[in-house]
């Protein structure tokens, strides 16, 4: 078998079978195959694209390249969700409590953040003392104990995936929907859960900015999901509006503790009790109506906050800052944005938001920076709110102040203001399973 051919085949948009796409993903991963070849292949998919048999071969390749994770010393059902991306998304640290109060066991493998999107490990480990690199025996030993841990990826790890995106990062084919699908599920199948909740993200702060490619991507991974034998469904939400209030670590991680005790903004609580029932359906609790109202309970009575303050002591971090998160450090120097007009916000750049937030350190632009965890923004109006002249829009937060200029300028460029109200944006706009795509009024 060579390369050569393979490449050949895929231009002519052919499929691959099962001992091709074996051949390719472990020939590159070992070595044996050139960068330039598998660059040549990578921009054939991405002109042609892949069917659902190939896709699902690829990503199992992808995810036996390296270490799978045996959960089964944990007893009872696994759920995982991931998310594709965001500003100000927290919602593991919601969700994830919610279902593991109710005995659905969450052993999750978490990400952290780069460019605009935040990542669920940098928010954790705004919590002093919380750990999230652990022996995968006492990560076991912690799920066992409380229903829930999050860490980060370790270990070999879909070395494939690692060296097939550092290729696709340098050759413009890191927006081809087959490969981003058997990238993302690559790390879901390692992962060992029995059920995956994928929170595909759309519009201006998502990495799929229209539904029409939210959806499309979803079934995409759905189908592998679903054909490497794991229960997967995905829930399409809203992203082109920063969820809830707060960007920035120990912001988040504040608004996702007070969302946990029944409080918090009503779109991060929605959000996160839609995908928690979608969870607990895939578990087998139920039916998603049934599901919803067992998640919103948790909230209501104290047994997911009590949940997670378990689980960060467990992980090692201060349960006192859960109790009280007026513990959290505080950035010393903070400066409001004001509105130069009056109007109603009819459009955010929700991107843009999250880069403002980049550029006061509250995230990273490459891999080697450093986060100010104290870092970050407030948003005091969003999508839909009226707003006077000289009204603050948000409240900046840095360690340097020096920060604000650029920050500032780049959050106000970010509002879009019309003279009347816009229409109220959906939440969730369609959950996507093996049967199809429903599409929510």
């Amino acid at each position: 078998m060579r390369m050569y051919d393979l490449i050949e085949k895929k231009k002519r948009n052919e499929s691959l079978d099962e001992a091709e796409v074996r051949f390719m993903v472990r020939g590159f991963t070992e070595g044996a195959i050139p960068d330039y070849q598998m660059a040549a292949m990578l921009m054939a998919i991405c002109f042609n694209g892949m069917n659902d048999t190939e896709m699902t071969q690829l990503t199992l390749e992808m995810a036996h390249s390296g270490d799978m994770v045996d959960l089964s010393p944990i007893e009872g059902f696994k759920a995982d969700k991931h998310s594709t991306g965001g500003v100000g998304d927290k919602t593991t640290l919601v969700a994830g409590p919610v279902v593991a109060s109710l005995g659905v066991k969450v052993a999750k493998m978490s990400g952290r953040g780069l460019g605009h999107t935040g990542g669920t490990i940098d928010k954790l480990e705004a919590i002093p003392g919380f750990r999230t690199a652990i022996p995968i025996s006492e990560f076991f030993d912690i799920v066992k104990k409380t229903g829930i841990a999050v860490v980060g990826q370790s270990g070999n790890l879909v070395p494939a995936d690692k060296k097939i995106y550092a290729l696709r990062d340098v050759t413009a084919t890191v927006d081809s929907i087959p490969l981003i699908a058997s990238s993302i599920m690559s790390k879901k199948l390692a992962a060992g859960s029995d059920g995956i909740v994928l929170d595909v993200k759309t519009g201006s702060g998502a990495f799929m900015k229209t539904l029409e490619d939210s959806i499309t991507l979803a079934g995409k991974m759905v189908a592998i999901g679903n054909g490497a034998g794991r229960s997967c469904t995905a829930l399409i939400t809203d992203m082109d509006v920063p969820l809830g209030a707060a960007i920035g670590n120990s912001l988040e991680v504040i608004e996702a503790v007070e969302t946990l005790r029944g409080n918090g903004p009503e779109d991060l609580k929605e959000v996160s009790l839609r995908l928690a029932a979608e969870m607990l359906h895939t578990a087998g609790m139920g039916d998603a109506g049934s599901c919803y109202g067992m998640a919103e309970q948790t909230l209501k009575d104290g047994r997911a906050f009590e949940t997670f303050k378990r689980m960060v002591a467990a992980q090692g971090g201060d349960p006192s800052f859960i109790e009280n998160p007026k513990q959290f450090l505080k950035a010393p120097y903070s400066r409001k944005v004001t509105a130069l007009q009056d109007g109603y916000v009819g459009h955010m750049d929700t991107e843009g938001c999250g880069i403002a937030s980049v550029l006061l350190k509250a995230g990273r632009s490459t891999k080697e920076d450093v986060i100010d965890n104290s870092a970050g923004i407030i948003l005091h109006k969003k999508y839909g709110d009226y707003v006077q002249k000289g009204e603050p829009l948000a409240e900046l937060f840095a360690s340097d102040e020096t920060l604000f200029e650029a920050a500032g300028a780049k959050l106000l460029s970010s509002y879009h203001f019309t003279e009347s109200a816009p229409e109220k944006k959906m939440l969730v706009y369609a959950r996507v399973s093996r049967d199809g795509t429903k599409r929510f009024d």
